[in-house]
């Protein structure tokens, strides 16, 4: 069985993570305002509730607001840091003055990235550092440069990728010291093709699947967690109206709710649930900060338990449109 990565504690993390995106709130460069940094501080109290105590960052987020909220409550909860999973990402660049839209795997970026995220964060450390999108310039003895003065200075202690393939993994564990130990990717029954890639394999309709090739049996070889972001698929099935949606949409929405109904779950639950089958170990980032939602989630991996092959199957032919 996979091991999730532990914290400086010991502690593993939680089969759930929770992403921290929307707490900073809106995208421009306004101040992160008090009203948010509550509801952001609700969001947590929900995830820990529930058992989650892994949290998901990146640099990027609202142009760093979404670190900013969290590294308040941080700070105003001394021993809260020592319980959690604390991960963050860099590598992304945002338009500006000086530069366009871009990658950055330069090692000077990613360790000011690093201490720019530790600043917000107001934390000494960060349990898990992902390289957040491939940079097609990325020079891996660059990086093996910047993640060995990362972890020699106590700043990282695990290191990983987020959109990348196994050829971009294996590349960059050339140089590498440390194994890398998480890959983060769209998955879910909103996006399909991690199962499609494994099924569609000889077939024409193969032709149309936009997924790494081998990367889920490569994942599952080496040891690599991977996260799943967007696994609630903007809440699609589980209330959101779509009754402008495909059929296929539609009709998972129904399955899921009849599959809810007769678990006496929610439909949060079976969605993740599905996910949490597949024996890659997923570790579903949920992305919102609605603490009802937030706790709907709680009976994720009971519920990944207790799901049959045949309703997994169900579940996913009926979301592939077949």
């Amino acid at each position: 069985m996979k091991i999730m990565p532990l914290n400086a504690k010991g502690i593993p993390a939680s089969r759930l993570a929770l992403g921290c995106m929307p707490f900073g709130g809106e995208w421009d460069r306004s101040p992160l305002t008090e009203e948010r940094a509550k509801l952001s501080e609700a969001a947590v109290d929900a995830a820990l509730s529930i058992g989650i105590n892994m949290f998901d960052h990146a640099d990027i987020y609202t142009r760093g607001k979404s670190e900013e909220a969290f590294g308040r409550i941080l700070k105003s909860r001394p021993g809260l840091r020592d319980e959690i999973v604390l991960q963050s990402k860099c590598g992304i660049w945002l338009e500006d003055e000086h530069a366009p839209s871009m990658f950055d795997f330069s090692r000077d970026h990613i360790l000011e990235s690093v201490d720019g995220s530790l600043k917000r964060l107001q934390t000494d450390y960060l349990d898990i550092l992902l390289l957040h999108r491939p940079d097609p310039l990325m020079e891996p003895e660059e990086i093996a440069e910047a993640f060995g003065r990362l972890k020699a200075s106590g700043k990282v202690r695990y290191f990983g990728v987020s959109n990348m393939s196994a050829a971009h993994i294996h590349f960059l564990e050339s140089e590498l010291t440390d194994r890398l130990v998480v890959n983060q990717l769209e998955l879910g029954l909103g996006r399909l093709d991690f199962v499609e890639e494994t099924v569609r394999v000889n077939q024409s309709k193969g032709t149309s699947v936009n997924f790494s090739d081998g990367l889920m049996e490569f994942s599952r070889a080496e040891n690599i967690q991977l996260q799943a972001w967007g696994p609630l698929a903007q809440g699609r099935f589980t209330g959101r109206d779509v009754s402008g949606e495909s059929e296929a949409v539609r009709k998972t929405a129904e399955l899921v709710e009849r599959l809810a109904g007769e678990r006496e779950t929610t439909r949060e639950a079976i969605v993740l649930g599905w996910l949490m089958k597949h024996p890659a170990m997923i570790q579903p980032v949920i992305g919102t900060m609605n603490p009802q939602r937030i706790e709907a989630c709680a009976d994720a991996e009971n519920q990944s338990r207790l799901m049959s092959r045949e309703d997994w199957y169900r579940l996913y032919m009926t979301a592939r449109g077949d």
